[in-house]
């Protein structure tokens, strides 16, 4: 079975909230994501709402309902605002992430020897209103174990370490380490899902790596956008001017 591309919209938000009205809509790029064959949408609405607001959930779930087996994410630190969101509107995944509410970007996945007793009753809630639930941990057997342990259905692997040493060349034993880590989850009953700075040039060496379910990207795959349709649009203005 093919992976599902998750597509995270937090960057096309950011640069909503930039300006202070609804342009451009995350509506309208999350229809594009689903049309053209994304098997998701992501956001991840951080307690200050730089990005991807609290509202955001509710608009994305009946854009994601227009279309047959598409998927809605939402990622986040489990604080009693993101879980009262998350549960009134039933999303099909919630990936918890440990982030601290003044963190810039995701950069380390849950300690389960030590957040076990706080993370169990969020993942048993939240499995009890038929959320799937998703840890983000690192590519660590121990912290895995622990993962099936507290009652997740998946993981998300966090891939940061791979993308530095793709970028750097030498990737070789870490992308073994993230396939060991996959196997193992697989062995003891986890899906594996995986994101943070996947790109357009590493990813398809990181799907060499059996079972992965689900990918999430979003800044990357903003960048490329502008990358690869930046020169057309300017192109476009130069003929009105």
């Amino acid at each position: 079975m093919a992976t599902v591309l998750s597509v995270n919209l937090n960057k096309i938000a950011l640069l909503r909230n930039s300006r202070g009205r609804n342009y451009p809509q995350i509506e309208h790029y999350a229809r594009q994501c689903l049309q053209v064959g994304a098997g998701g949408v992501t956001i991840h609405p951080r307690p200050d709402q730089r990005h991807a607001t609290y509202d955001d959930v509710a608009l994305l779930k009946g854009v994601v309902q227009e279309f047959s087996g598409k998927e809605l994410n939402i990622e986040g630190n489990p604080i009693p605002e993101f879980l009262d969101v998350v549960l009134k509107n039933s999303p099909h995944q919630c990936t918890l992430v440990p982030d601290q509410p003044d963190q810039l970007t995701s950069d380390h996945g849950w300690d389960l020897i030590t957040q076990s007793k706080q993370v169990a009753p969020i993942v048993e809630q939240l499995k009890a209103a038929g959320i799937r639930v998703s840890l983000f941990m690192d590519p660590v057997k121990e912290q895995i174990e622990l993962a099936k342990q507290v009652g997740a259905d998946r993981i998300e692997l966090y891939t940061e370490s791979y993308a530095s040493s793709f970028q750097a060349g030498d990737y070789t034993s870490v992308l073994e380490q993230y396939k060991q880590a996959t196997e193992y989850a697989t062995s003891i009953g986890l899906e594996v899902n995986a994101g943070h700075d996947l790109d357009l040039r590493n990813l398809a060496t990181f799907l060499t790596i059996p079972n992965i379910k689900e990918v999430s990207i979003g800044h990357a795959l903003i960048v490329e956008s502008l990358d690869q349709g930046f020169t057309n649009v300017i192109k476009q203005y130069m003929k009105i001017v």
